[in-house]
């Protein structure tokens, strides 16, 4: 987390105009610069970085980003009014636990992946009877740290919401949360090793699919000997996986939570991650994914970022948080050049407190994930359709199917495929179902969070509850709203 002031006065000096430009005459702009600034470290870091003679663990990443601290936790527990910011680092791999899988994982677009691991942790105890598991499925970019451990305790992206008396009980609830596959924060994914050629996958990874991440998270429950979840619950791509995990296995999901996300990834969502990855494909560090002997696409992930970062957000918070207000000018050069009886002469980078914001993140961010892993979850993020047609031509079959029980549908008339996507989830009508949207989410707009209420009452399920909040937050909503979020997730758990 990081205050408003504070970050301003981190970044006066990164964005003041050198003492050379003015003697020169040649304009200079630091927010560039700082691009090659960082590849600069990066490469330096490479060239001090041994590299191993043996292959590396399946999960491992070359030389091209390296070692990140973990979180620090006095920072994260700072108190910031102003917007809290959730915590996202690089794991330790020594806090999190391995599964392996030990028999070939099929694909939906690509023949069965092997071998293959999924980074896991888990928070209370499982039941003798194994009655009390809750699987917590991630967003795009989280880690399987989303909560606290005695082996990392750093806070998690989840911190608030799991843990004794909290909307994820503890006290009652064995709760299991994985780094998705095609991730790369332990689990199997384009930086991890091919074993056919001992080098990182890369773009020679297999497109993958949120049913993918499903199954193979449900290969996990097997090996705890999990036969039904006490509960699927997600946000944002994790509320995908959680129908998902509703649809694929329907008798082994006792109840489903779904905030904040969608049955049928629209044009609107799509175009915004299209736009992300392009930024990111663009820059030549890319070099068609196959960079990890050399420098990261780090000035495409920060872009990249920070487009996502205006996704996730909302414009009635960047009012109340920024305004139009501008960053402190840096003492010196730039201070005295500046005449009081006139206008403050604007800059081209960053000038405005919500540029610096963006840039910030950016920047904490670009070096903290996998470029790949963006690319080929944000894809699968797009594939996502549970409209009946579309179930049909990827040729999958849920473990159980049901009828649409017309006395259900409503009387006015749906949108188009409204009748599809109630055909698409009749496997999950007699599954109880929270739905919680966000009327300020511009990602996954409140709209989607609706018609995945109307179509699951048009198959048929009478136990579907859905609420919508309100706020400032955006899509970040389900990260922050400890009162609501938590309070509808723990009422309907109960």
């Amino acid at each position: 987390m990081f205050s408003i002031v504070r970050n301003a006065r981190l970044i006066v000096r990164k964005y003041s105009t050198s003492p050379s430009a003015a003697a020169t005459g040649i304009p200079t702009f630091p927010c560039v610069e700082a691009h090659a600034a960082r590849a600069s470290r990066l490469a330096a870091a490479a060239r001090t970085t041994p590299k191993s003679s043996s292959i590396p663990p399946i999960s491992s990443s070359r030389v091209s980003e390296p070692p990140l601290a973990s979180t620090n936790k006095a920072n994260e527990q700072e108190a910031d009014p102003n917007g809290p910011e959730p915590p996202y680092a690089r794991p330790n791999p020594s806090s999190y636990q391995i599964f392996q899988g030990t028999q070939p994982l099929p694909l939906v677009y690509a023949p069965p992946l092997q071998p293959y691991q999924l980074a896991y942790e888990t928070w209370g105890k499982l039941s003798p009877a194994k009655d009390n598991a809750i699987l917590l499925f991630t967003g795009l970019s989280a880690s399987s740290h989303a909560a606290s451990t005695p082996a990392n305790p750093n806070l998690g992206w989840w911190e608030k919401f799991i843990g004794p008396g909290k909307a994820l009980d503890t006290d009652q609830y064995f709760i299991i949360c994985t780094n998705v596959l095609g991730g790369c924060y332990g689990s199997t994914g384009p930086s991890s090793i091919d074993p056919s050629t001992g080098e990182p996958y890369a773009t020679r990874f297999p497109i993958i699919t949120i049913f993918d991440m499903v199954n193979a998270q449900f290969r996990l429950l097997d090996h705890f000997g999990i036969d039904k979840l006490y509960a699927s619950v997600g946000s944002s791509m994790g509320a995908m996986q959680s129908l998902a995990a509703g649809w694929l296995h329907p008798r082994r999901a006792g109840k489903i939570v779904s905030i904040s996300g969608t049955a049928r990834s629209t044009p609107s969502s799509i175009a915004m991650r299209f736009a992300q990855r392009s930024v990111l494909m663009a820059d030549p560090n890319w070099n068609n994914g196959f960079y990890y002997d050399g420098l990261p696409p780090h000035a495409g992930m920060k872009l990249a970022r920070q487009i996502a970062t205006i996704t996730y957000r909302s414009g009635p918070e960047w009012d109340l948080r920024f305004g139009r207000k501008l960053r402190p000018l840096a003492e010196g050069a730039e201070a005295n050049a500046l005449d009081s009886s006139k206008p403050r002469l604007p800059a081209l980078c960053p000038d405005f407190l919500i540029e610096t914001y963006l840039d910030y993140q950016g920047e904490q961010f670009c070096l903290k994930y996998d470029a790949n892993s963006l690319i080929y979850i944000s894809k699968a993020m797009d594939l996502f359709d549970l409209t009946a047609e579309a179930l049909d031509d990827l040729g999958l079959k849920s473990d159980r199917d049901a009828e649409i029980n017309p006395s259900k549908a409503r009387t006015s008339t749906p949108a188009p495929h409204l009748t599809a996507l109630a055909r698409g989830l009749s496997p999950l009508a007699n599954t109880p179902v929270l739905i919680l949207g966000v009327q300020s989410d511009i990602l996954f707009p409140v709209d989607q969070q609706r018609e995945i209420a109307d179509a699951l009452r048009m198959s048929g399920n009478d136990q579907v509850v859905y609420y919508e909040l309100g706020g400032v937050w955006g899509h970040d909503t389900f990260l922050l709203d400890v009162q609501n979020v938590g309070g509808a997730i723990r009422g309907f758990l109960s």
